[in-house]
């Protein structure tokens, strides 16, 4: 069943599916995170909410949101459509692995991803398609993620990332591996007196190596209610 809700942050509209895999706290935290500018890519873009919170950002010249899922991708543009976006969002129904064909290398000023967590055969799949993919590297690998970023980024262009903390030495190895220095990470936690379940990172192309910390950042207190850094994210003009 289809609704409309407001994006946070915004006056768009995006119509989501109770039948697919909507968006999550993840996307809007990463959203938040990325400091994007220039020709944009995100990567696994869903239903688009991560370009519809940054179009109106300074500094971006397009985004191109990336979708393997031809239902979730119809979604998605008909998102951009209904907020009359489609000079500034492009939705793209391809593969990313085929990107480079698309794509010069070294063109692209950002990239951002909120990619499958799930390790392919690392856990139980569900049995819907559309949220097993989105959940589960099965069309897709982090390994992929990151090559195709490399590729495609320009020199000192940004990759940011939201991901899971038992993947964290994947993602930094891959980053490094594919010539991606990481410079900052955030960690997400729950409550004040639960371990992160995410972080947040950004990723430089061909910078030199400085690993930074950002102060971590607290969903919920204890009565439950958002906390005011959680809080100011959502309601934030991009």
């Amino acid at each position: 069943m289809e609704r409309i809700d407001i994006v946070p942050g915004s006056d768009y509209k995006i119509i989501q599916n109770k039948e697919m895999f909507s968006y999550g706290i993840d996307a809007i935290l990463l959203s938040d995170f990325a400091k994007a500018s220039g020709l944009v890519i995100d990567l696994g873009t869903g239903t688009g909410i991560i370009p519809l919170r940054l179009v109106d950002k300074e500094n971006i010249e397009k985004i191109y949101g990336v979708e393997i899922q031809e239902e979730v991708a119809k979604i998605a543009s008909r998102n951009v459509e209904l907020n009359n976006l489609q000079d500034r969002i492009e939705i793209l129904n391809i593969d990313l692995k085929t990107l480079p064909d698309r794509f010069e290398k070294g063109s692209i000023d950002t990239i951002i991803t909120n990619p499958p967590y799930m390790k392919k055969g690392g856990a139980l799949v569900n049995s819907k398609e559309n949220f097993a993919i989105s959940r589960h590297e099965i069309k897709t690998s982090l390994e992929d993620i990151v090559r195709i970023s490399s590729y495609l980024l320009k020199q000192y262009g940004k990759l940011f990332i939201v991901h899971r903390p038992n993947r964290l030495v994947d993602v930094l190895c891959s980053f490094r591996e594919h010539k991606i220095e990481p410079k900052y990470i955030r960690w997400v936690h729950p409550k004040r007196d639960k371990l992160a379940n995410l972080f947040l990172l950004e990723g430089v192309k061909g910078a030199r190596e400085d690993f930074k910390y950002k102060k971590p950042l607290v969903v919920y207190e204890d009565n439950g209610d958002y906390t005011k850094d959680l809080l100011m994210i959502y309601d934030r003009k991009r």
